[in-house]
């Protein structure tokens, strides 16, 4: 019977699609959350096509990562005052530290002028607070500089006198990587915004580390290519801390990590040597590849000033899907399918659970439900990207009804213009700006095997119990998991049913216990439950190597008892 009723639906489905008239390509769409309203009126056809859609790969998205933290420090300093939202002990400030005075700042004046060197409180306050508000520096310094040579005179000065940094980019981060911890001089790359170079046979962007990473999708979309890294705070994030905290992002299970994109570097180190790395070249065997010690290091081993990074071709047919599912084993057997039916063309694997839905649903202005009427556990979204529109489409249709077939797909629709598409991903990436409206956000980036995954989401559902809810989705075709931890305030004894359970349940299945945001503050005594006591103290060496005054952003990244 099963089968019959599965054979039925397939055979209505196979009816039902057809090729859409054509309609011309949609440009220019809304950036804002407020203005999505307008465009999602129009229901969507199950399983149709989108018309060759021309426009970003995953479709132009909003910021939602950073959508008010950097107009919030005061009510930032009121969340944020003892716990900085992890179990980490308190944390003493190094008294080897020298602490700021006149001098230093008339000596930061004359390589940066007055207006590169701000000391207005307002101005500092927002540099010294995380756009979720959970943790606050006391810093009194903010430095604008607007070339390598200004940062490399800042650090060389900032390494005499012993005066402890903190290189900050958008500061969209959730580790508390980017903002002080006591009062260290902020170093902002945001006036270092200049593109360099692009190369338009090879496609290789050379940049300065302060370009916004929405801006730099723009430039290289009108010349024909795509950035490999996309994220939901493109329209605030930094590509040099990008690159800094090797960020993750929608596309890796299509163009993988930064390691891997990333072809040169430029670096300031922490005595002020300048390291020209900034190669472009595809092929270099010659020793070392030193550039990868500064990927991934959140600032703590060089300040990335300038990056050139290989981009793809920009493809001009893409598709979205929205589907359900009925349990978590059929998410991961779609997985399976739509890695060997759509192969070349899967650039998109995303999922949620229906309580990431209905967050979404009462949280985010403006958006639609694409299935209203199901009431599965689980739903997907599928991005596929290719060059050939029939060709494309005739294999996302054998997937969709194949996997309807199946049982593994419960229901599901395909956009058919980009403000559907829009819409799609919207309720995707507005799942974490919808839990920081909710309440206090316990948030943890997971990397563990697939097939358990969503196991520490139940858990934790049974540890907290009605304390708090618990919110399950990612990138499942990277094997990373958000998990989202939402109460009503900050508590010490849902803090203590947290952690350090989460961190131990996924150190037993080999997992990491930073997936793609790095370890920070929050993770920095964390990273043992995912690396050898051996390999950080290796860690410990290279810091100490390269930073022996240990200035470049202290008290994160590796445990102090190595330091």
């Amino acid at each position: 019977m099963a089968m019959a009723r599965r054979a039925a639906a397939a055979a209505r489905l196979l009816r039902s699609l057809g090729p859409l008239a054509a309609e011309p390509p949609m440009r220019g769409m809304p950036h804002t959350q407020y203005e999505f309203a307008n465009h999602t009126k129009n229901s969507c056809r199950r399983f149709h096509w989108i018309p060759s859609l021309q426009h970003p790969l995953c479709g132009p998205r909003t910021n939602v990562e950073t959508y008010e933290g950097q107009c919030s420090a005061n009510k930032a300093s009121e969340v944020q005052k003892r716990t900085f939202g992890s179990a980490a002990a308190q944390i003493q400030r190094n008294p080897a530290y020298s602490e700021l005075n006149s001098d230093d700042v008339s000596y930061f004046k004359s390589i940066l002028g007055d207006n590169g060197v701000v000391q207005d409180e307002d101005r500092v306050a927002v540099a010294n607070v995380d756009w979720m508000g959970k943790y606050k520096g006391a810093s009194q310094l903010l430095l604008l500089p607007k070339s390598t040579i200004e940062v490399s005179k800042i650090l060389s000065y900032c390494n005499t006198r012993r005066l402890a940094v903190v290189p900050q980019g958008g500061n969209t981060g959730l580790v508390g990587g980017s903002v002080p911890v006591y009062d260290e001089v902020i170093v902002s790359l945001a006036g270092m915004d200049k593109i360099i170079s692009f190369d338009k046979v090879n496609g290789i962007l050379t940049c300065e580390a302060g370009c916004v990473l929405e801006n730099l999708s723009t430039f290289v979309e009108n010349e024909g290519f795509i950035m490999p890294l996309d994220l939901g705070a493109k329209g605030s994030c930094h590509i040099g801390g990008n690159v800094s905290t090797n960020a993750g992002g929608l596309r890796f299970i299509r163009y993988g990590s930064l390691h891997g994109n990333v072809l040169g570097l430029e670096v300031v180190m922490a005595d002020g040597t300048i390291l020209d790395m900034l190669t472009t070249l595809r092929k270099d065997n010659t020793g070392y590849d030193l550039k990868h010690l500064f990927i991934g290091s959140e600032g703590s081993l060089g300040v990335v000033t300038k990056i050139s990074l290989l981009t793809p071709a920009k493809l001009p047919s893409n598709n979205v899907a929205f589907l359900s599912c009925n349990d978590y084993t059929s998410c991961q057997k779609l997985l399976l399918a739509a890695r060997r039916n759509l192969g070349e063309i899967l650039s998109a694997f995303e999922f949620m659970d229906h309580h990431c839905i209905d967050l979404a649903m009462r949280h985010l202005e403006g958006v639609q439900n694409p299935l209203p009427a199901s009431q599965t556990k689980f739903y997907v979204l599928i991005e596929t990207t290719g060059s050939d529109e029939s060709y494309n489409k005739t294999k996302l249709e054998a997937f969709l009804l194949r996997s309807m077939e199946d049982g593994l797909i419960a229901d599901g629709v395909i956009a058919q213009d980009i403000s559907q598409a829009s819409n799609f991903w919207r309720i995707r990436e507005g799942i974490s700006e919808a839990s920081v409206k909710v309440g206090a956000v316990y948030k943890y980036d997971l990397s563990i095997p697939v097939e358990k995954l969503y196991d520490i989401v139940e858990e934790m559902r049974c540890r907290l119990g009605d304390n708090a809810e618990v919110f399950g989705y990612g990138h499942l075709g990277d094997g990373n998991l958000h998990l989202n931890i939402v109460s009503s305030k900050y508590d010490d004894n849902t803090l203590a049913q947290i952690e350090p359970f989460v961190y131990e349940w996924t150190s037993a299945q080999r997992g990491s216990v930073s997936a793609e945001h790095g370890l920070g503050l929050m993770k920095a005594e964390k990273i043992h439950y995912s690396k050898s006591p051996e390999a950080v103290q290796l860690m410990a060496s290279v810091k100490k190597l390269l930073d022996p005054n240990s200035i470049l952003n202290p008290y994160k990244v590796l445990p102090r008892s190595v330091l």
